[in-house]
């Protein structure tokens, strides 16, 4: 969520009946749409994968988009890959468009997490397995119940502007908005899929995105069955730290309740049900805390006393740390003091990791070791799948998370970001347009209360509300990581879809 980030044809040799790899040993070229030139055919190639007791056979489709002008000029190739069931009735069958955030980050997350057909082996809390790492089956990919296209926003993974000077007319909020709209619009008709029930899947930014591309799309045709938001941002107010914002103090305390608990920090009697602890620290803290930092200085001894008492139960942290912050601590710094005693720091996607800095006594954490245990694994193993088992050779490097991108433009002029009115105005205009929600308990860098918060103040008509409904995982931003959160996840996902797309 940062302003600025530093930040495939040949032969396919593969296993013969190993699930989850093509049952063709040559990637397919079928007849590709018309309207694409020979440069953007896709590949096409053939796969299976056991999920419970059935086999799905399915197609795996494999290229780019042009983005062109309105002379015909292209501006910009989006790349995607797109997983549809071999069989199914291609009118009905459910079709969900899948990103993630950053902004700066590819698919690849949902796609190799949780969604696709394929999924990066992890330890199963969610840890960093050892080199070299392995692509399995995925028993709980959604491809049992839609199918799924995943998309790379241009500046990230294989997509690309066409100068750098076109980048930027990409990278930004209503940009971004606008390109992955166009994207959306041109699949519909290259496949044929406009009578699908359609469904969007963001995670992290790629929530901001998909709640305005929901009020974009209904106001260009496209009505959504279904919108799904793991680890969800709207309102920007609610994650920034800064003197005159007291907003996130607030809104991330339940989270540093939650990781404090995970690392038994807590007083005896809030170290019992974490459900329970968790709805006594979202009434302290939109109660009292929310009070006494409003007060600011006018705040008296014995209720600063009071403050610090409670805030030190809540969060594990000593009085005097929180005497020295003025009451308020932000996450990096709460992730480098929990563990200090131990010379360990918590993570910022989830504070279940741990990680070791150079030095103990510094201020805030050396990297985020949560982000430490995904990215190698997730990185080697895209690479290794979009050639060895769809076909897709390119030089390019896959921009997984940054590198790809200049300045991010969010266009609020001095002001929050807040997406929170597109989605409100997109229930409004299409009342049948159900959204699940999608919240991990250790998730630091979109903290679930932040995100009840939002939903809370957008002015929903109670009509409305009923299509809202909600999941909370134990694990972190990416809970699906976590293989008993993954199964409730994929379960939750699925009844979503089925009753979105119920008659």
């Amino acid at each position: 969520m940062r302003r600025s980030l530093p930040l495939l044809v040949a032969l396919l040799v593969s296993p013969p009946a190993a699930f989850g790899q093509a049952r063709s040993a040559d990637s397919v070229r079928p007849a590709p749409p018309a309207t694409l030139a020979e440069e953007e055919q896709p590949i096409v190639t053939k796969h299976e994968v056991r999920v419970g007791n059935k086999v799905l056979r399915y197609t795996a489709t494999t290229g780019t988009i042009p983005l062109k002008d309105q002379a015909g000029k292209i501006e910009a190739r989006v790349f995607f890959i797109a997983y549809t069931l071999d069989g199914a009735e291609r009118a009905t069958r459910p079709l969900t468009f899948s990103f993630n955030g950053g902004p700066g980050s590819a698919s690849v997350w949902l796609h190799l997490g949780a969604l696709g057909p394929r999924r990066v082996k992890m330890e199963d809390e969610g840890w960093l397995p050892a080199a070299p790492y392995q692509l399995v089956d995925n028993d709980q990919t959604w491809l049992e119940f839609t199918d799924l296209v995943f998309i790379d926003p241009v500046g990230t993974g294989f997509s690309r502007a066409a100068s750098a000077e076109l980048g930027r007319k990409f990278w930004g909020l209503q940009g971004d908005i606008q390109s992955v709209g166009d994207f959306i619009r041109l699949y519909l008709t290259q496949y044929g899929r406009w009578t699908s029930p359609l469904f969007l899947v963001g995670e992290s930014y790629g929530t901001t995105r998909a709640a305005g591309l929901a009020n974009h799309l209904v106001d260009r045709g496209i009505a959504l069955n279904g919108v799904m938001l793991v680890s969800a941002i709207l309102n920007f107010q609610t994650a920034r730290f800064g003197t005159g914002n007291d907003l996130p103090y607030v809104l991330f305390l339940p989270t540093y309740t939650a990781t404090a608990w995970y690392h038994k920090k807590l007083p005896a009697d809030l170290q019992g049900d974490l459900a329970t602890t968790l709805a006594a620290a979202r009434t302290w803290a939109e109660g009292s805390y929310q009070t006494a930092l409003a007060k600011g200085d006018r705040l008296t001894g014995a209720e600063r006393a009071e403050t610090v008492r409670q805030l030190s139960r809540f969060t594990g942290l000593s009085p005097g740390y929180l005497e020295q912050h003025d009451l308020r601590v932000d996450l990096s710094h709460f992730d480098k003091e929990l563990l200090r005693a131990e010379n360990r720091t918590v993570g910022r996607l989830d504070g279940r990791f741990k990680g070791i800095d150079a030095v103990q006594g510094s201020e805030r954490n050396d990297f985020d070791p949560s982000m430490a245990a995904i990215r190698p694994p997730y990185t080697a193993m895209f690479n290794d799948y979009a050639r060895q088992s769809l076909g897709y050779q390119s030089d390019l490097e896959y921009y997984i998370l940054g590198g790809g991108i200049g300045r991010w433009d969010f266009g609020s002029d001095n002001a929050f970001v807040d997406v929170g009115e597109s989605l409100r105005s997109a229930w409004a205009k299409n009342p049948h347009m159900r959204t699940f929600i999608a919240f991990g308990y250790y998730d630091g860098a979109t903290p679930f209360f932040a995100a009840e918060y939002s939903l809370s103040h957008m002015r929903l008509d109670p009509t409305l509300q009923p299509l809202v409904t909600t999941g909370y995982y134990e694990a972190g931003h990416m809970m699906y990581i976590h293989l008993p959160s993954l199964a409730r996840f994929t379960g939750d996902a699925r009844r979503f879809v089925q009753e979105a797309t119920r008659r």
